[in-house]
């Protein structure tokens, strides 16, 4: 699967523009769904669409601190998971 960076999809979408979609992906060697979808987040998404590969649109809602606190929330769950079953099997060691 190839990925591509928010520059050349920008630029891809702005050719298919010019030139139609059908000759855009043939000139660039990305399939036509593919340019197609683009144009479609562009659409649905304006600026913040094509953040990078792999991700459909920005969330500009979140701040940096927002998700590295995200991040931590995560890891405390997982914690906290572990020390349930650890807790789990030490009492259950107690009852006999």
């Amino acid at each position: 699967m190839n990925r591509y960076d928010k520059a050349f999809k920008e630029e891809a979408v702005r050719l298919s523009d010019e030139i139609g979609i059908k000759n855009a992906s043939e000139q660039l060697g990305v399939t036509y769904y593919t340019l197609q979808g683009w144009r479609k987040q562009r659409t649905l998404h304006g600026d913040g669409a094509h953040i990078g590969s792999g991700r459909a649109y920005a969330s500009t809602d979140k701040t940096a601190r927002e998700i590295e606190l995200e991040k931590e929330i995560g890891e405390l769950r997982r914690a906290n998971e572990i020390l349930k079953d650890a807790l789990g099997f030490f009492a259950k060691d107690r009852k006999r």
